[in-house]
Parts: structure tokens; C-alpha cells; sequence
């Protein structure tokens, strides 16, 4: 029960995102153009918030690793639900970008 309520509050085990990114994963910046094109991660493909739903086919594989991130963890948190209510299993919020790439 104890770790139920841990994981629901995103208190689980950390998942190594650098190890993910080796492994195939993606990273998916959900900020507007203007915001990508002020600075990003490198590799990262940039689909903004409100038009994630229509990209949807530029994810092949629902289990491939799928680190979303934004400005402050907001979007990238809503990315995240949206993918996982699509049937992408494997996706992790990666929070802001500048925090995710100091982590990379």
C-alpha cells in the first residue's frame, strides 16, 4: 500500500534518464517554437503542447522511451498523460529542460 501511494505521488524509484537516452530514448520539448529556438537540449525534437495529439505518428513504438520536458514541468507533466492515455507505455516527465539537461 505504502508504495502504491509513493509511486501515485511520484515518489518511486528514479529512472536513470541519460541511461534511457543511450538506450533509444527521445526527447520530446512540448514549449512553442519561439521557446525551442531560445535554447534547448540537443537531439531533442520540439512538438509543442497543443499539437502533440496530432503528431502522435512520429512515436513508431509505443515502448520506446519518451522523456517529455518543458519550461517548468507543467506541460511536459500534461505531455505525459496525454501520451500515456494514447497507449505509450514508457514515458517519463522530464521537468523543465534546463533541470533534465544538467541531468543528462
Amino acid at each position: 500500500m505504502l508504495a502504491a501511494i509513493k509511486k501515485l505521488l511520484g515518489f518511486g524509484p528514479s529512472v536513470d534518464l541519460a541511461q534511457l537516452i543511450k538506450d533509444g530514448g527521445m526527447i520530446v520539448d512540448v514549449r512553442t517554437k519561439g521557446e525551442y529556438a531560445g535554447g534547448h537540449i540537443k537531439g531533442s525534437v520540439n512538438i509543442p503542447l497543443d499539437q502533440l495529439t496530432a503528431n502522435l505518428a512520429k512515436f513508431k513504438d509505443k515502448e520506446q522511451a519518451i522523456i517529455t520536458c518543458c519550461a517548468s514541468g507543467m506541460r511536459s507533466a500534461s505531455a505525459k498523460s496525454i501520451l500515456k492515455s494514447k497507449g505509450y507505455n514508457n514515458v517519463h516527465n522530464g521537468g523543465s529542460w534546463l533541470s533534465l539537461r544538467n541531468k543528462l
